[in-house]
């Protein structure tokens, strides 16, 4: 099929992958800032934070990145050149509101007036993140992060600026990044530092209770501020697949499905899923709710649903084939012997994504938006300077052949940004040699190199599949 003119081909990155800076113009402290790489010890800081918020790791790939706060506008060139039609990127709140409260910092604020003016003049329309795992430390330190109740005022008080600030430049807005991820890491997802005596189910889905109060507050408050700003949710997608036709196994798939889906149903539909008792019973969970939070949920749906989507998962109960993992995935799954996986341990799927995209269309009727899709990888410059990186276009091309497929079956989707246009840090493992992007950049995992910017063969594929509206793609 032909895809709608208007496709929103693009890119995207987040402010505490890319931007650096990190201490820079009065900016305070994310939690990315004090997460070392893997080799130095990032999966014991995420997961036990308390270590982290005390331990000096030496090396932190966030405090510089790829220098994006200084060389966005070199970076933008490259994009305009490579024809994206759309830009993503996160808003740093402690880069706004460094204690994450009080007096929005102008310094910061000046920065994304200057990049989301220099996307319009390259003629890419911004997509933002308001919350891309990039909660204040403060906040951590103050209040406990988002088991606490009072940072609804706060991230509003912070989206009420951004709003005023940027309503005008910035149309398609997203409230928090990979929502679902909060019960998986909620150091990244909610800013919490959990006591090992403590119920966690308990504290993360009141935590996401509150993000979900929060996010659609944010989104009555968008479209008073302009009707025509368009407010999405986003999850971390990935179907789960039963590992066998034993209705055991199909019965798990169905309870993990659940478990992703839980807070984009309460985004899409306004209320939470009946089956969200069940869990809570089994999590020994007592939501706490406020008068009033149920009305504000059914009147505030969000617009469009976002999602990043990787691979599928895999689910069943055998304990014979528990043991089969598909390691280097935040969300457990088991390894599925009919998939490749990359060194990272990253199953390779794009069938995957059809189903997904249907699966997600059937229940929530809004438009889809992919966000984030993309490989990481090992890249070679070779001695003629030429990066060939067939492995990423294969990749990406296999996955908009399954997306194209599934707004074939009726899914409408906005539009596809790949993860990432650019080289940048690992989220999950700190390393910069896991490298995403269609642009390379000269920066290894101790933080050596020279930040050179150098084309990779993908950049000129991409560059003729948005050409040609994804007509193009041998």
């Amino acid at each position: 099929m032909k895809l709608n003119k208007d496709f929103l081909w693009g890119g995207a990155v987040a402010a505490n992958q890319c931007e650096g800076a990190y201490l820079e113009d009065g900016k305070g402290l994310s939690p990315m800032d004090i997460l070392p790489t893997v080799q130095l010890g990032r999966k014991e800081a995420m997961y036990h934070p308390e270590l982290a918020l005390e331990k000096d790791y030496g090396y932190y790939p966030s405090h510089g990145a790829i220098d994006f706060y200084h060389r966005y506008k070199e970076d933008l060139e490259l994009m305009e050149e490579l024809g994206i039609k759309a830009f993503r990127t996160s808003i740093s709140w402690a880069r706004i509101f460094p204690d994450g409260e009080g007096e929005p910092n102008e310094a910061g604020l000046q920065f994304y007036d200057s990049l989301f003016d220099e996307c319009k003049k390259r003629h890419m329309e911004p997509v933002v993140t308001i919350c891309h795992f990039d909660t204040p430390l403060a906040l951590t330190k103050k209040y406990g992060g988002w088991g606490n109740r009072a940072l609804i005022d706060r991230y509003l008080n912070y989206c009420r600026v951004l709003f005023k600030r940027y309503g005008k430049k910035v149309k398609y807005w997203i409230t928090f990044n990979e929502i679902n991820m909060i019960t998986h890491i909620p150091f990244f997802g909610g800013g919490m530092v959990i006591k090992e005596d403590e119920n966690v189910s308990q504290i993360v889905y009141q935590a996401a209770h509150h993000q979900l109060v929060a996010s659609a507050l944010a989104v009555k408050m968008a479209h008073e501020c302009d009707e025509g700003l368009m407010v999405g949710c986003m999850l971390a997608a990935g179907s789960f697949y039963p590992y066998s036709c034993n209705p055991e196994d199909v019965w798990e798939a169905v309870e993990k499905n659940q478990d992703s889906y839980l807070f984009i149903d309460v985004q899409a539909r306004g209320k939470y899923p009946s089956y969200a008792q069940r869990i809570w019973k089994e999590k020994n969970v007592t939501l706490n709710m406020k008068d009033g939070d149920e009305e504000i949920l059914r009147c505030n749906p969000v617009d469009y649903i976002a999602f990043s989507y990787y691979s599928s998962r895999l689910a069943g109960v055998s304990p014979d084939i528990n043991g089969k993992v598909a390691d280097g995935n935040a969300i457990y799954t088991l390894r599925n012997p009919h998939l490749d996986i990359t060194p990272w341990g990253r199953q390779i799927d794009p069938m995957g994504l059809r189903i997904t995209m249907n699966d997600l269309y059937d229940r929530y009727q809004k438009p889809l938006f992919i966000v984030e899709n993309g490989l990481g990888a090992t890249d070679k410059i070779e001695a003629d300077g030429s990066i060939n990186d067939d492995y990423r276009i294969e990749y990406t091309r296999n996955h908009i052949k399954a997306m194209k497929a599934a707004m074939e079956d009726g899914v409408i989707c906005l539009g596809y940004l790949a993860w990432s246009c650019i080289d940048l840090v690992s989220a999950g493992t700190g390393e910069m040699d896991k490298r995403y992007g269609f642009i390379y950049v000269d920066r290894d995992n101790d933080g050596n190199g020279t930040l050179e910017r150098m084309k990779k063969k993908s950049f000129y594929w991409y560059q003729r599949v948005i050409e040609s509206n994804g007509e193009k793609m041998d």
